[in-house]
């Protein structure tokens, strides 16, 4: 069985009660259903600037992000490929520029429009026209609607398994701004022998094929700090693109991560242990004050997260 992964960003872009939202055409990833407008991120390409793009290139708008919404993770079987793609799924509140005109959505706005076959309609409509149409199971749900399984058959296969750059890696990860109530902030230091060694990180790490990525970063802040947690909050998304990593691999690999990050709060709090299933990226973890905190090493991840830029 292949096993594959990738990084979809979509759009929610509301105007005087209506939705947008694009249908797919017969180069699309469910031809003939319907969706938010949005795509695949691009090696080393930002979600935020990702989901922009997608827009403008399937309805011609020039959108602006306002928030992460959601984030969740989906599988597709392909039984007779013997291959099984995980998609996680970036849900963006979008807005657009003032006084623009949204009536001038039209499919094919840009060059991978319509005219290559990946979307062959593009709608404003009220939530009770979009609950008549067939809707992917993501899109259903980030409106609040009934979410009906599609066909097997629905979904295309072709070219969603492109052959693998050797030299490139795409990680997916969730991260936990993690606190106890009295405020301390739990935080790891990254062991020896992978990027950023030595500096003191957010509890997280990348999510497992199949799994969402809040009950990944639950697991992963058990396995790195001792905790047992709950997540209370999508704080937003962190995108790096090293493109000379050099981990346990032991050559320098074109990295590209996508971070999403949560506050997570553990209710009652035990020392700080790394446990065996960690894997050895973690030297140790503990809890500190912010002013503990600000006085680490930290990682770009947790000096954003703590408060810290620009350390």
């Amino acid at each position: 069985m292949q096993f594959a992964r990738r990084v979809g960003v979509y759009g929610l872009l509301r105007d005087s009660g209506r939705v947008l939202v694009v249908r797919d055409g017969a180069e699309g990833e469910f031809p003939g259903v319907w969706r938010l407008p949005g795509g695949a991120v691009g090696h080393a390409e930002d979600p935020e600037r990702a989901v922009v793009r997608e827009v403008a290139e399937q309805a011609g708008l020039t959108v602006a992000v306002t928030r992460l919404l959601a984030v969740v993770a989906d599988v597709a079987t392909f039984a007779e490929d013997k291959a099984a793609l995980h998609t996680d799924r970036l849900l963006f509140e979008l807005s657009t520029p003032h006084g623009a005109r949204p009536e001038s959505a039209r499919p094919g706005g840009g060059s991978r429009g319509v005219g290559a076959g990946l979307v062959d309609q593009v709608c404003w409509l009220s939530l009770a026209e979009v609950a008549q149409l067939p809707l992917t199971p993501f899109t259903a749900e980030a409106l609040g609607l009934p979410v009906t399984p599609l066909p097997p058959a629905a979904h295309r296969s072709l070219d969603l398994f492109p052959p693998q750059h050797p030299d490139r890696r795409l990680r997916f990860g969730a991260y936990g701004l993690v606190t106890d109530p009295a405020g301390r902030i739990l935080l790891t230091q990254i062991a020896e022998g992978y990027p950023g060694a030595g500096l003191w990180h957010l509890p997280g790490g990348g999510t497992d094929h199949g799994e969402q990525p809040a009950t990944g970063l639950l697991r992963e802040v058990v396995e790195e700090g001792g905790q047992v947690g709950r997540v209370v909050e999508l704080l937003g998304v962190n995108n790096l693109h090293n493109p000379a990593a050099l981990g346990p691999e032991g050559r320098p690999l074109d990295w590209h991560g996508v971070r999403v990050i949560y506050r997570v709060l553990v209710d009652v709090p035990t020392d700080a242990v790394v446990t065996e299933s960690a894997g050895g990226s973690t030297a140790r973890a503990g809890w500190f004050t912010r002013d503990e905190a600000a006085d680490l090493p930290l990682s770009d991840i947790a000096a954003v997260a703590i408060g810290q830029s620009g350390r």
